[in-house]
C-alpha cells in the first residue's frame, strides 16, 4: 500500500476523470460491434503527448497492440487513442494488421494527425476479423469533448459490471499537475498484464523516457500485482499520454519533485488496479493480501499474488470459510524463501497461524469479516524488510456460467 505523503500536497479528485487534466476531450458511441451498447471510443490530446506504454506478455500479441507500439516507437509522442470493444482482432493474421492500421490511418485523416501520432486498442473475442463497415463508421462518426469521458469508459468495456476511473493531483513546481485514468478488466486478469486496458492522462511536461520509468516503476506494484482468474490475454496494455499542458519544468529523476510525481501516478494505476480486480467476473468481493518481512519487496509481491490468485483461497473466502490451511498451502509453493516456523498469519485482525502453529480465533467474528466487500489477509514473514500487495477477488459459480457463455 502507498503511504501518502501529505506535505507533497497529494489528493484524490472526486468525480475526477480521464479527462480532468489539462487539454484532452474524448467520446464513445455505438459503431454496431455490440448490440445496443456503446463500442467505439477516442481519445484526443490537444497537442501531441509524450508516450509510454506497457503491454501483455503473451506470445500472441494482438494487431492493434503492434501497431501501437509502432506508433510510440516511431517519435515517443501520441495525440489520438482509438479502441473498439466487442472484437479483440487478436490471431487474426495479416489482414487483422492491415484492419488495424487502416483504424489508425482514418482517425488520423479524420483529424489531421500524422499517423503515427495515433495509437489503437481492441477488447473483445478473439479470432474474428473486425467488420471494417462498422469500424469506418465508428472512425467517421465519433465526437470528442470534455465532457465526454463517461462514453469513453462504456465503450471500451466487455464483461465489466460497472466503469473504472481514477484521479489525483499533486503540486510541481508550484504547479497543480493533474493524472486522470480510465480501464477496463474483468476476467482473463493475472500479473504481468492480462485482459485489461488502461488508459491514463496527464498535463504534466515529462519527456517519453522519463514517463516510461515511471509508468513501468508503477505498473509493478498495480497493474501486475492483479488476478481474477490466472488467465493472461493477447490484447492488452496500459496506455499513458503526458501533454505538458501543467508548464511545470520537465520532469525526470534528477527533479526535486519526482518522487511526488512517482506516487501519483501509482496511486492512480493502483486504484484503477484495485477497481478491476473487485470487478471480476462473478465477484462479490475484493481480497487484498498484504506481506512483510520478507527478504525483498520482489518476494513479498510473489507470496501475495500466489495467496491472492489460489483458486482454494478464493472459493474460502467465498464461502466465508477461515480456512487459513489454504493460505499456508499458496504460501507454500510460491517461488519465494518462506521459514515456515516464522510465519504469522491474519485474516483481518485475527492472527489465526503463528510460528508453525495454529492460533485460537473467533470463526463467529472471522465469518462476519469474510463477509465484508473488501476481505484483508496478512502474512508476515520475520526475514527482511521486503513488503508488497496484491489483489483479487472471490471465485463464485457465476465466473463458470459468464465464462461458459462468453462467445454467445
Amino acid at each position: 500500500m502507498i503511504q501518502v505523503d501529505k506535505s507533497k500536497q497529494m489528493e484524490k479528485v472526486t468525480g475526477g476523470s480521464i479527462l480532468s487534466p489539462k487539454g484532452y476531450r474524448a467520446g464513445g458511441i455505438h459503431s454496431g460491434l455490440r448490440y445496443r451498447k456503446k463500442d467505439f471510443a477516442l481519445l484526443l490530446s490537444e497537442t501531441p503527448a509524450s508516450a509510454a506504454a506497457v503491454y501483455t506478455q503473451s506470445h500472441f500479441q494482438a494487431p492493434p497492440l503492434k501497431v501501437t507500439q509502432e506508433s510510440v516507437n516511431e517519435e515517443g509522442k501520441l495525440q489520438g487513442v482509438v479502441i473498439n470493444s466487442a472484437v479483440a482482432n487478436a490471431c487474426t493474421g495479416e489482414e487483422g494488421l492491415q484492419n488495424a492500421y487502416e483504424m489508425r490511418k482514418m482517425i488520423a485523416g479524420r483529424f489531421g494527425l500524422p499517423e503515427h501520432f495515433v495509437a489503437v486498442a481492441s477488447t473483445g473475442v478473439i479470432g474474428q476479423q473486425l467488420p471494417m463497415e462498422k469500424i469506418s463508421y465508428g472512425c467517421e462518426t465519433v465526437e470528442v469533448s470534455e465532457e465526454g469521458y463517461s462514453d469513453f469508459q462504456q465503450a471500451i468495456l466487455t464483461t465489466d459490471t460497472c466503469q473504472k476511473s481514477a484521479c489525483y493531483q499533486v503540486v510541481i513546481d508550484g504547479k497543480t499537475v493533474t493524472i486522470g485514468g480510465a480501464s477496463k478488466g474483468s476476467g482473463m486478469i493475472h500479473p504481468n498484464m492480462a485482459t485489461m486496458l488502461g488508459f491514463i492522462t496527464t498535463d504534466a511536461a515529462i519527456e517519453p523516457a522519463a514517463l516510461q520509468r515511471a509508468l513501468g516503476q508503477s505498473i509493478d506494484k498495480s497493474f501486475n500485482q492483479i488476478t481474477v482468474d490466472g488467465e493472461t490475454s493477447t490484447n492488452d496494455m496500459v496506455l499513458t499520454l503526458a501533454n505538458g499542458h501543467a508548464d511545470n519544468e520537465p520532469l525526470d529523476e534528477d527533479h526535486e519533485d519526482w518522487d511526488a510525481f512517482q506516487t501519483t501516478l501509482q496511486l492512480v494505476c493502483e486504484d484503477l488496479a484495485k477497481q478491476i480486480a473487485k470487478d471480476g467476473e462473478g465477484a462479490t468481493k475484493l481480497i487484498e493480501v498484504n506481506v512483510s518481512g520478507a527478504r525483498s519487496d520482489e518476494e513479498a509481491r510473489i507470496i501475495a499474488k500466489k495467496v491472492v490468485g489460489s483458486s482454494l483461497v478464493k472459493t474460502a473466502v467465498y464461502g466465508l470459510d477461515a480456512n487459513w490451511g489454504r493460505i499456508v498451502g499458496a504460501i507454500g509453493h510460491s517461488e519465494a524463501e518462506v521459514n515456515a516456523e516464522a510465519c504469522d498469519i491474519y485474516i483481518e485482525d485475527q492472527l489465526v497461524f503463528s510460528k508453525g502453529t495454529p492460533c485460537p480465533f473467533s470463526e463467529e467474528q472471522a465469518t462476519e469479516d469474510l463477509d465484508n466487500e473488501e476481505v484483508h489477509i496478512s502474512i508476515h514473514l520475520d526475514e527482511g524488510y521486503g513488503a508488497g500487495t496484491a489483489w483479487g477477488c472471490d471465485l463464485t459459480y457465476d465466473y463458470v456460467k459468464i465464462n461458459a457463455s462468453y462467445r454467445t
